[in-house]
């Protein structure tokens, strides 16, 4: 089993929740669709040449980000990574795997 985390603003993390379950993560016996999220504040600051959903080039921002973590089979971690890619709204998105041991 895999460990996946993201961050995504808030108003769009029910859709990129829903895409996780959809490609298969969050099952846990006969549940799906599990996940768990906190609440907290995204910071960058979009370089030169970057193309940001929110913000703007040079200058700091500051987001209200979810956290949502969920766990997954190894051979649903691809499906799940590219449903992330297809609904998250920022340029480069934040991604976290990890192997779960027994």
């Amino acid at each position: 089993m895999f460990k996946i985390i993201t961050f995504v603003p808030t108003k769009d993390a029910q859709k990129v929740r829903e895409a996780m379950g959809n490609a298969g993560a969050g099952v846990l016996g006969k549940y799906h669709h599990a996940s768990f999220s906190t609440k907290g504040v995204g910071r960058f600051i979009p370089g030169q040449g970057a193309k940001p959903a929110i913000g703007e080039i040079g200058k700091l921002e500051e987001v209200e980000e979810e956290r949502i973590e969920v766990i997954c089979e190894r051979g649903k971690v691809k499906a799940v990574v590219e449903a992330i890619r297809k609904t998250h709204p920022y340029e480069e998105i934040p991604l976290e795997i990890y192997q779960l041991v027994n």
